[in-house]
């Protein structure tokens, strides 16, 4: 098991571990990599690895595995040297989620390591099945809505399976902890509430207009025309038809999909589709909050979507399904507009308010509350001394 005697270089502190399902750029993942980074800047010991390779990207020589000293594919406590470049901002342990190739190198990996932090329900079964008798402790970071994806016995049975492998699980608030609890018979003191969040300095909003342009450029989408963004996995939930049923009703307005999915092939088929620009699965979606008027989300569930909070650090103001704990990020008519799921009509006419409205005002109140709320390091503090607690129970109970 992990030497808890050199956690760190002050000796004192956890040696972390985020894993996250794949190398792109998802919600979890965002999170994950916003911790790891702040973590690493407080001087803890952090290393990022993913489980399988972005789709869009072939695995290379130095992204399969552990090294020869079998230390696993980053060294921990460095610094990501290829974060900045998107795709391959995570040292990839294998070809595929729950390869057992994988699994072997995430068991080889974690030998480095003092407490893994699981984001995602792909790292909860990798966790589950490649940590088991290492003595290495794992966390696992719920991000979703509990009720969405335990919704039938299978699911629930499973899900709690792997569960109590777990020593502890984070949710994103009060009443997702009780579903847990309930739903998977959790003990008490298992499930910990910490908020999502984000690094504000990962999303800049855009400095006036030319910068707006400049970010459109890049992205290549058009300069002068009104531009929401979409951003998501392009999955039944997620719901991009309805989007693109809001984007039949607003012929003034433009809409970038960022993201990619099953139903891609099909909703590019849409008849709005010729107004939207399908742009994939972004490296950074910083540059699209920069270059959007403002954001759609379309969901028929959710937790508390880091989209939204990006955005509304972007300054960016958001319309949103009512679903989930969406309104705890955004404000209905300060920072944007809320509307019931499944209604495009609603969706429609509350854009078209937002986009007429005085944008840059709900943009500002959208960034103020999200500073004050939803900034990584108000919950890092939280997240430090769970993994000190999870080390530490996890030293004492191998006494």
């Amino acid at each position: 098991m992990p030497d808890h005697l050199s956690a760190d270089p002050a000796g004192n502190r956890p040696r972390v571990l985020h894993l996250i399902s794949d190398s792109r750029r998802g919600g979890a993942q965002n999170f994950a990599r916003d911790l790891h980074r702040e973590l690493n800047r407080r001087g803890q010991s952090s290393a990022l690895c993913a489980l399988a390779p972005h789709p869009a990207v072939q695995p290379g020589p130095t992204d399969t595995g552990p090294d020869s000293a079998g230390r696993g594919p980053a060294a921990l406590g460095a610094a990501d040297p290829s974060d900045a470049s998107g795709l391959r901002s995570a040292a990839v342990l294998g070809p595929g989620r729950l390869r057992p190739s994988t699994l072997r190198a995430l068991r080889s990996a974690a030998r480095a390591a003092d407490v893994v932090l699981a984001h995602g329900s792909d790292t909860l079964a990798a966790c589950a099945l490649a940590l088991a008798g290492t003595g290495t402790p794992f966390v696992y970071v719920s991000v979703g809505h509990p009720r969405y994806w335990t919704a039938n016995r299978l699911r629930r049975v499973r899900g709690g399976a792997l569960m109590h492998r777990a020593a502890a699980v984070t949710t994103l608030t009060d009443e997702a902890r009780a579903v847990l609890e309930e739903q998977f018979r959790l003990p008490e003191g298992k499930v910990h509430v910490i908020s999502n969040s984000r690094a504000a300095e990962s999303y800049p909003p855009a400095d006036g207009r030319d910068d707006r342009r400049a970010a459109r450029h890049e992205l290549g989408l058009p300069a002068d025309v009104l531009l929401v963004a979409w951003i998501g996995a392009i999955a039944p939930e997620k719901r991009l038809d309805l989007a693109l049923d809001v984007l039949d009703r607003l012929p003034d307005v433009r809409l970038a999909i960022a993201g990619d999915g099953p139903l891609r092939e099909t909703l590019a088929r849409h008849p709005a589709a010729a107004r939207a620009h399908f742009l994939g699965p972004l490296p950074d979606p910083a540059p699209l909050y920069r270059a959007a008027d403002a954001l759609l989300l379309t969901s028929d569930s959710e937790g508390v979507p880091g989209a939204l909070i990006e955005a509304a650090l972007a300054g960016v103001p958001a319309v949103a399904t009512d679903v989930g704990w969406v309104r705890e990020v955004v404000r209905d008519g300060a920072t944007g507009a809320l509307v019931a799921p499944g209604d495009p009509l609603a969706l429609a006419e509350a854009l078209g308010k937002v986009l007429a409205v005085n944008r840059a005002g709900l943009g500002a109140a959208a960034r103020a509350h999200a500073l004050e709320h939803f900034e990584l390091g108000a919950v890092v503090d939280a997240w430090q001394r769970l993994v000190a607690e999870v080390w530490t129970a996890g030293a004492e109970a191998a006494r």
